[in-house]
Formats: C-alpha cells, structure tokens, sequence
C-alpha cells in the first residue's frame, strides 16, 4: 500500500465527512433552533406558522446525519468505534431527542390539544442540541474525564444551544412576519451575543483543557489562520446586528451561516490531524485503501444529489409562509 496515497485519501474523507457535518449544522441547526424558540412561543398561531416554516425540510435535513455516521463508520472505524462507545448517553440521548421531535411533529396535526406535541416538540430539539454540544466539547477535550473538562463540555453544550437560536431566529425572520417576526428579531440580537460569548470563552477553556490549544495552534501558521478566521466570524457578528437592526429579511440568516461556518473552519483546522485531539489521528483511524476509493466513488454519486435536492426544495418553497386557513 502505498502510505502517501492512503494518507491522501483519509485526509480527503476528513474533508468530505467535515462538508457533511456543517451541511448538517446549518440546516438541521436552524430547524433545532426554531424548536427551541417554539417553548417561548404562547400563541398557538404563532407555533402553527413555526412548523409551517420547517414542514418541507426537517427530515430531509436530519438525513445529513445518517450519512454522517455511516461515513464515519466506513472510514474511520475506530473513530466510530471510540466515539459510541465513550458517547454512548449523549448519542442515545440525541436518537431520542429526534425520535420525539418527529413523532410530535406528525402526532400534532391529528391532536384536538396541540400543546403536548408543541411541547415534546420543544424539549426534544433543546435536548438534542444540548447532547451535539456535550459531544463536541468531550472530543475537544480528548475524551479526558474529569470536573474540569464536564464543565468545558457544558459550557459547549450551552454554545451550541445559542448557536442554533442563532440560526432559527434568523430562519423565522426570513420565513415568517407580524408579530413572530418581531419576536424573531429580539431573540436573535440576544442569541447572537450568546453565541459568540460562547465562542470566547469556549477558545480560551480549548487553551487550558485540549490538546489542540497546546499543540495543534502551536505549530507555524496555524494560529494565523485562526486569527483570520475570528476576523470574519467577527465581521458577521457586527453585520446580524446590523441587519437585525434595519429590518433585514435575508441578511441576518446569510450572516449567521458564515459565522458558522467560519467558525466550523476553525474546528476542522484546529482537529487536524487527528480526529480525537490527543488520542486519535487520521492516518491511524482510516480504513484500509481499497475501501476509502470504493466509498469515495459511491459518496460521489451520492452527494451531489443530496446537494442539489436541498438546494432544490429551498428554491421551490422560498418565501414567507402564511397561516393556513381552517
């Protein structure tokens, strides 16, 4: 086997695994966060208009994450392997998170009193943001036990959270009006200053307790790299506030992907090369070389298609929705 071949090819599935994930972040991040805003939402018209907004592409978003776990498990193993076997409680806790976000969403249209399913509704997008963040935050700390590292993995647990209100309050003032839109703009001004607190403290905690603080950002050009990136996270930051503040319709959810995703470039940069900070590197994790060109070939086939549908039924069902009529 040849050893430069092989490492180019894990090096690609990292990439390739890393495009899926922040496909996943950013469109079932924003369907979690209007689920979690809903529990703040008391007017049931209001609730009909944010499920309304996501009907067309909850589930289709939430394939991302099958096609993440399946990539993982075909090229990188042992990455699977350790992952769910040191996860387990968070990853059963984000299964049964999903499991009730959509058994509500399809028992509530049959239900005389929605408020139940609203809820279930609810409780189930903010658990299932809250055990993405728990598994984040235990992979940047290594996996490393400790009360040190739990209160590292709640504070990441809480950014999460923020992230995703982030997203879906700028989704419901692009999809929705009135008084929801309004309601909207307020929660998006406070989740965005959450976010990127968050995100401050969150780099300064990754200093202290990961390996990637003390090796991955100390190699030459790394930490550059970085700065740039936080400069572009910074200008989105200003720039929601701003579209926030001059009624922008499409502006202020724009913004809260590139900040996103630049912040989603700064984690793939600090991870590599290892897809366990300290513990577990690519090289090591990947499957055998015949078997990363055969999944290759088929995720090449593959993602396009994803991709293009998603684009597709965004296209076909842009706009604000409006209240059905009974």
């Amino acid at each position: 086997m040849d050893m430069n071949s092989h490492a180019m090819l894990g090096n690609a599935w990292f990439g390739l695994i890393g495009l899926m994930l922040i496909f996943y972040v950013v469109t079932d991040g924003f369907d979690l966060g209007v689920g979690i805003l809903s529990l703040f939402t008391r007017r049931e018209q209001e609730r009909n208009l944010i499920f309304q907004s996501i009907a067309h592409v909850w589930d289709a978003n939430e394939t991302w994450l099958v096609v993440v776990g399946g990539a993982l498990f075909g090229a990188f193993p042992s990455a699977y392997a350790t992952l769910l076997e040191q996860l387990y409680i968070p990853i059963m806790l984000l299964i049964a998170s999903l499991i009730m976000r959509g058994a509500s969403i399809e028992f509530r249209h049959a239900a005389g009193n929605k408020r139940l399913w609203d809820v279930v509704f609810g409780v189930g997008s903010l658990l299932a943001a809250v055990a993405q963040g728990v598994v984040l935050g235990k992979v940047i700390t290594g996996l490393q036990p400790g009360w040190l590292s739990g209160i590292f993995t709640a504070c990441t647990a809480l950014g999460v959270v923020a992230g995703y209100c982030l997203l879906g309050s700028t989704y419901l003032i692009k999809k929705t009006g009135g008084l929801l839109e309004a309601a909207a703009r307020r929660y998006a001004t406070t989740s965005v200053l959450a976010t990127v607190a968050a995100a401050i403290v969150l780099s300064a905690g990754t200093m202290v307790f990961s390996a990637i603080g003390h090796d991955r950002w100390a190699q030459p050009g790394v930490f550059g790299v970085l700065l740039a990136l936080a400069a572009i996270a910074a200008s989105a930051f200003i720039y929601i506030l701003w579209a926030v503040h001059v009624n922008g319709v499409r502006g202020p959810f724009r913004g809260a992907i590139v900040l996103f995703l630049a912040s989603f470039a700064g984690l793939a940069i600090s991870f590599f090369p290892d897809l366990v900070p300290g513990k577990l590197s690519i090289a090591a994790a990947a499957s055998d070389e015949p078997t990363l060109i055969f999944m290759l070939i088929g995720m090449g086939t593959m993602l396009p298609i994803m991709i293009g549908y998603n684009l597709f039924q965004y296209y076909v069902f842009e706009g604000k929705v409006v209240p059905r009529k009974h």
